[in-house]
Parts: structure tokens; sequence; C-alpha cells
């Protein structure tokens, strides 16, 4: 009788153990992004973030375990998707990473087609934020267009009449074209569609030669602004030639490498590594101690989409198959954004401020965006009422 009593106990005891070591094995997150191509830094910046998260948490996202399977796509939407189905395959149910709206528009249908979770760090094309939307894809960042009409916004406030304007010919370029236009109140002469991979850009400055617009905006991100400001720079258009910019093309990383020929440029942008909140300075602090480099606007929002998943994962204990309290964290987005005002609207998309900034040198001689004022507060997209969730 006793050893059958004792057999007992230690089967209970095992089971419980096992119950343990179930509960605290790590979520696996699958983190596709771009690391190679020019662009790469991008990705780098995104990768590095979202892991200070995770080592802010000891190895934990809102107390649990997590693995972060880091995969780079190449600025490929085959790679993309095929990344994601071999993580699907190995169990992965929650993704982030991704940095291009290209890649984003062959991996998140992929993913929400298998019951995952797409939890954008960066790009927001349009049509998921409408009619495309869906319960399980949420944007952490910004839809695509708002910046842009933002900038638009605050062009006209800053007197241009006559615009032309510059894109690659890819979703997110459009989205920046049609943005801007929604928010600029002048006349657009001209549109220019580039290649999303191009690094010459002597056509284009020859046909804003001929046209002389009062000023331009372009949207170039990664390697391509990089090279589009070092041809404007010694093009000397820019002595007559006003640039307008989103932040996308003249971020931390590109300033470095276009030197001071990105002076005095305004920027419309949702974060800036001067912003004056204690989330902000905190993050800005920690991401300069761990890697030695002031972080940019992609770190940013990284270090804010791991932090949201990291309260949703605290309050399903780290099980993903509570998808309806899952969605309904996310969705609560109860945690302190380096942005400040930070909310999910209907459409699962954020709804937040834009700011007017202005590179300026600093004590040390470096180009920071310094805030000049709101362009606009508690901003939402124009989508959320196509979206029927």
């Amino acid at each position: 009788m006793f050893r059958k009593l004792l057999l007992s106990a230690l089967g209970t005891a095992a089971v419980a153990v096992a119950g343990v070591a179930h509960s605290q094995e790590p979520v696996k997150i699958g983190f596709i992004t771009t690391l190679t191509t020019p662009a790469g830094y991008i990705g780098e910046d995104q990768r590095d973030a979202f892991n200070l998260a995770i080592k802010q948490g000891q190895g934990n996202l809102g107390g649990v375990p997590v693995n972060l399977i880091v995969e780079d796509d190449a600025l490929k939407p085959s790679n993309g998707k095929q990344l994601a189905e071999k993580m699907l395959q190995d169990g992965v149910k929650l993704f982030t990473g991704i940095n291009f709206s290209n890649v984003l528009t062959a991996v998140a249908p992929t993913v929400l087609r298998r019951d995952g979770f797409y939890v954008s760090v960066n790009p927001g094309p349009s049509p998921f934020a409408g009619d495309k939307c869906d319960e399980n894809y949420f944007v952490a960042s910004y839809e695509n267009t708002t910046i842009h009409a933002a900038a638009g916004e605050a062009a006209s406030q800053m007197g241009y009449k006559r615009m032309a304007v510059l894109a690659p010919n890819y979703q997110a370029g459009r989205d920046a074209i049609q943005g801007f236009k929604r928010g600029y109140k002048g006349e657009i002469i001209s549109e220019m569609y580039t290649k999303l991979d191009q690094n010459d850009f002597s056509v284009e400055l020859a046909r804003l030669r001929d046209l002389k617009p009062d000023a331009i905006y372009q949207f170039h991100p990664g390697g391509a602004g990089i090279n589009f400001a070092k041809q404007f720079a010694t093009s000397g258009l820019g002595e007559s030639m006003p640039v307008f910019l989103p932040v996308f093309s003249m971020d931390l990383r590109m300033i470095d490498a276009t030197g001071d020929a990105a002076t005095g440029l305004y920027t419309t942008a949702l974060w800036s590594p001067l912003l004056d909140n204690a989330a902000n300075k905190a993050f800005v602090e920690a991401f300069q101690k761990e890697y030695g480099r002031m972080p940019t606007h992609y770190a940013a929002l990284a270090f804010d989409t791991a932090n949201l998943i990291a309260s949703a994962l605290k309050e399903v204990n780290g099980d993903l198959s509570k998808a309806d309290e899952f969605r309904a964290a996310l969705r609560k987005a109860d945690f302190e954004s380096v942005r400040g005002n930070f909310a999910f609207g209907p459409n699962q998309h954020p709804v937040q401020d834009y700011y007017l900034t202005q590179l300026k040198p600093q004590a040390d001689g470096r180009l920071l965006p310094e805030v000049v004022r709101k362009v606009s507060s508690g901003v939402s997209d124009p989508f959320a009422a196509e979206c029927k969730l």
C-alpha cells in the first residue's frame, strides 16, 4: 500500500514538474528583417532595439521567456515568404521585424492564413489598414500614408506652393505620395517614381533642374536615400530648391553618411532622440550604452513593438493559444511608448502624434533632429472606416 501511494505521489509530482517546464518554454518570435543590401542597417537597428527590450527583461518579455529567431530576407518578398513558411512549420506563431512593405505584403497573409499573429515593427501598407485588415494583424508603427500627410501639412505651413515629389515605385512609395498629396494644399507639378534599389538619380535630378519647383518632397529609405542626398548635394540644386523629407529619408545613420549637407533640413517624424519624455530618455541612454551608437527611429519603433508584445504576453502568461485574450491585450497597448501618446484605432493601427523636426548641430557638432513643434495630435489613418473588425 505504501509503495502504491509513493508511486502515485511521484507520478503526480512528475506531472506537476512537467507542467511547470511546459509553462516556462520560451515563446518563439519570428523576426524576419533586412540585414543585407544597403538597407541592412535598418534591420540591424530594429533587431538590436528589440533585443535590448529582451535583455532588460533578463531574457523575458512581460516576464515570459522568449526565443527571438532572426532571419535576413535580403529585401526579397519571396525570401520573406519562404522564411515565414519554414518558421510556421517549426511552430512559430508570433512574427515581427519586416521593414519594407513589399516584403510584408508577401509575409503577412502567409502568417495570418495559418492563424499566426503579425505585429508590424515598421511598414503599414494602406490596404491592410482598410478592407484587408485582420484580427491577428497589428501595426505598432504607423499606417504608411499618415506621416507623409503630416509632411504635406507642414510643407503647406512653411509656404511651399509648387512642389515635385519623388518616391520608389512600390507600395510604401506610392503610399508616400498619396499621403503627401492628402495633406498638401499647393500644386504638385511632377510625380517621379524610381526603382526600389536605384542608386543613380542623375535622370531625376536633371528633370528637377528643368522643372524648377519651389521645393521637393522625396521619400527614399536606407541606402537609396543616402545616395539621393549625396547626389542632390553635389548637384547644386539645393541652393535654390529646398528639400522636404519624412524621417525615413534622413534618419540618423543617413545623416552620418551624408554629413553637413543635411544641416537645416526639415523632417516630419513621430519620434526624435531629443523627444522630452522619461521613457525616451531612458531608452536612448540604454541603447547607447549597449551598442555604442545613437538609436534611429527604426530602433525606437522596434523597442516600442517589443514592449507592446511584452504587455500582451504578460496577460496570457505566454500562452498564444489564448488568441482572444492575446488580441485583447495587444489592443489595450498597455506599455509606455518612447513616442509619448500611443493608442490603437479600430483597425489596430496607431493613433499618435506627429512632429516637425529640424536637423541642427549639437554641442558635440553632431546633427540631430530637434523638435520644432507638433504638426498634429492624436492622428489616425483614413482607412479605418473600411476595416470591418
